[in-house]
C-alpha cells in the first residue's frame, strides 16, 4: 500500500530514541521528509519539549525551512526504567513524569494545531505506552494514561479540519521482542513495528481515525477495557 507520504513534511519530537529513530527511518523509506526534533541532535532541530519558548522556536524553524507541518510524531520523553519505584506514589515523581511526557505531548500539539487547521491537512500522533492500562506505577500509569486523554481532546477539538490525534501505546519495546504473552502482562513488540503503525496513522488514507488509543503488543493478556 502507498501511504502517500512521499514529500510530506513530518517532525518527529525525540527523534534520536530508540522508537523515534526507527519512525524517521520508516518516514524516510517511505519518501518524506523526517525532520528530527531533540535536546541534542546535529541531524534536524533543537527542542525542549518541556520548554514552551523551545518548543515554539523549533516549530517556527520548521516552518520557515519547510514552509509547512504536515504530520508529528511525539516519543520524547524519559524510559519506563528511570522511574525510582520506590517513588512510585511520590507526587513530585508523578508531577515530572506528567509534565516530560504528557505536558511536552501536548505543548509540541498545540504549537503546531494552528498550522495543520489553517492548512486544512495534519497528522499528530503521541506515543504513550501500556502503563495506562495497569496498576502498580502511579507515576507511570498517570504520564501514559494522561497522553492518551490529551490526545482524545486535542482530537475532538480539531474534528472536521482535516487533522487527526491518536496515541499509541507499546507494550515493551525490544529489538528482540519476544511473540511469548503471558497472562497479566501485555506484549512485546520491535521499534519497527511501532514505526509501522505510526507511519500509517501519518498517512492521508487515515482521515477517518482519530481520537484513538492502539495498542502495539498484544494489549494485557487476560484483561478487557472499553
Amino acid at each position: 500500500m502507498d501511504l502517500e507520504l512521499r514529500d510530506r513534511v513530518i517532525l518527529v519530537v525525540g527523534g534520536t530514541g530508540l522508537v523515534g529513530s526507527a519512525v524517521v527511518r520508516r518516514l524516510r523509506a517511505e519518501g518524506a521528509t523526517a525532520v528530527v526534533a531533540s535536546r541534542r541532535t546535529e541531524d534536524g532541530v533543537v527542542m525542549d519539549a518541556t520548554d514552551d519558548a523551545s518548543v515554539r522556536s523549533a516549530v517556527d524553524r520548521v516552518l520557515d525551512e519547510h514552509g509547512r507541518v504536515d504530520g508529528l510524531v511525539v516519543t520524547a520523553a524519559p524510559a519506563a526504567q528511570t522511574l525510582d519505584p520506590a517513588r512510585h506514589a511520590d507526587p513530585a515523581q508523578v508531577l515530572e513524569a506528567f509534565d516530560t511526557k504528557s505536558l511536552a505531548f501536548l505543548r509540541v500539539a498545540g504549537a503546531v494545531l494552528p498550522v495543520m487547521s489553517a492548512a486544512g491537512f495534519g497528522r499528530i500522533v503521541g506515543v504513550s505506552g501500556q502503563n495506562a492500562f495497569q496498576t502498580g506505577s502511579i507515576a507511570g500509569s498517570v504520564r501514559n494514561a494522561a497522553l492518551i486523554v490529551i490526545a482524545k481532546n486535542l482530537a475532538d477539538a480539531a474534528a472536521g479540519t482535516g487533522v487527526t490525534v491518536n496515541a499509541v501505546s507499546p507494550g515493551i519495546v525490544s529489538e528482540d521482542a519476544s511473540s511469548a504473552v503471558e497472562r497479566g502482562s501485555s506484549g512485546q513488540c520491535t521499534p519497527e513495528q511501532v514505526a509501522d503503525l505510526i507511519a500509517f496513522l501519518l498517512s492521508p488514507r487515515t482521515a477517518s481515525i482519530s481520537g484513538e488509543s492502539l495498542a502495539v503488543g498484544h494489549r494485557r493478556r487476560g484483561a478487557t477495557g472499553l
